[in-house]
């Protein structure tokens, strides 16, 4: 089993490239232009990354979602990756109605959400505006009020290494890279003032959702996971073993046998 839990390779090779072959569109949402690629047919799949990374951090799952029959839709976040970002403030309805914006596009009527951190909390915010366009949330290491984070005193090597990777890859593949900074502070200021669900809001959701979190995340607090799986009435928990905030980096087969069980659930 392939395992990089300080993200040596991660740092030095990235992951591997998404398949070719992607039908991509750039979507116009709120004087932004988002880049969204689609593979495959099948029951709709919308991968959505954390924060200050990008699509192709997925490359780990893309293909095994493939082989397993989905039709694979990824998004650059607003301001992140290729995807252009105005001088408005970054929220997370604002990066649902984005979200919403490519699936009209891409004319999915409904779709299975995975969630990535910033990605996991846009998902679980489409999934309380417009819960019929929601199969399911894959919920993997976020909170929803300010609660459930940790408040880091200094960055380990893995942080160290993940950070270092995405401001590489910013420059990379953004249309605007000398933006790093700017997206860095509005990327900080959305995470530090949002989101901020009551536990009313959380148990009006009817959603399926599937919380997951590595055992030695460096950002959530378990105890907040385990909050909101009382919260959310259809939810279950899973904590991932030997793993942290990287899970899809660290030990992928792992983690994507995680992800096609919610997959597989909701199918049936």
């Amino acid at each position: 089993m392939f395992v990089d839990d300080q993200l040596e390779q991660f740092e030095s090779m990235g992951v591997p490239s998404l398949p070719a072959g992607a039908s991509v569109r750039m979507v116009e949402s709120a004087a932004a232009n988002v880049w969204a690629a689609s593979w495959g047919e099948g029951p709709a799949v919308v991968l959505l990354h954390g924060g200050l990374g990008h699509s192709g951090n997925w490359g780990y799952q893309v293909a095994s979602l493939l082989e397993s029959g989905y039709r694979v839709i990824t998004i650059d976040t607003r301001g992140h990756g290729r995807s252009t970002m105005d001088e408005r403030p970054l929220t997370y309805h604002l990066l649902a109605k984005d979200l919403l914006a490519v699936l009209d596009e891409l004319n999915v009527d409904r779709a299975a959400l995975v969630g990535w951190s910033d990605g996991a909390c846009t998902a679980m915010v489409l999934a309380q505006m417009l819960p019929e366009r929601v199969q399911g949330v894959f919920f993997f290491a976020c909170n929803m009020d300010p609660s459930g984070t940790i408040e880091l005193t200094e960055f380990g090597l893995a942080l160290q290494r993940c950070f270092a990777r995405h401001q590489s890859d910013f420059a990379a593949l953004s249309p605007n890279p000398q933006g790093w900074e700017a997206l860095n502070a509005a990327t900080g200021l959305m995470q530090k003032t949002e989101p901020n669900f009551s536990a009313a809001e959380l148990n009006a959701i009817p959603t399926r959702v599937t919380l997951v979190l590595g055992e030695h995340d460096e950002f959530i607090k378990r105890e907040h996971m385990e909050y909101l799986h009382r919260e959310l009435p259809s939810s279950e928990l899973i904590i991932l073993p030997h793993v942290s905030h990287f899970a899809p980096w660290q030990r992928p087969e792992m983690f994507n046998q995680t992800l096609l069980q919610f997959l597989k659930i909701g199918r049936s």
